[in-house]
């Protein structure tokens, strides 16, 4: 994903927007306590913790990276173990979907990845083929 819109142009503040964007996701989440994770997992193939896991990864990068229990926390607006002590237990049914949405994840991944390997060799030809290839007879 880039940071371009149709026209091609970036906004110039797409940073603090994604950030805002990023607040009021978590929330929402935050309020809308009854989407357990299994079921956001099920659906979209992330969850409270993906966001968590992503924010501490993302953390890594600066001066003072983040646990993964202070992402939790932060995500989650509380002690992680507090939001899982009213969480249910996942039923059969929503692992099931659960694993059949992550390996969705996988296979748009791998697309992704492909396309984007398509990309760089489109942008490596023909510069990068012999010139007995390139050249016309």
């Amino acid at each position: 994903m880039s940071n371009s819109n149709l026209s091609g142009e970036t906004h110039p503040d797409i940073i603090a927007l994604e950030a805002a964007a990023f607040r009021r996701l978590t929330e929402h989440l935050r309020m809308r306590q009854d989407a357990a994770n299994i079921e956001l997992m099920a659906l979209a193939g992330f969850c409270r913790n993906c966001l968590a896991d992503w924010l501490a990864e993302a953390s890594m990068t600066t001066g003072r990276p983040l646990t993964r229990e202070e992402a939790r926390n932060h995500v989650y607006g509380e002690p992680y173990a507090d939001f899982k002590l009213r969480q249910m237990e996942a039923t059969p049914e929503q692992l099931r979907r659960m694993d059949a949405s992550l390996a969705a994840n996988d296979r748009a991944r791998k697309a992704v990845n492909s396309a984007k390997l398509d990309d760089q060799l489109d942008d490596g030809f023909p510069a990068s083929d012999p010139p007995s290839i390139t050249r016309p007879r």
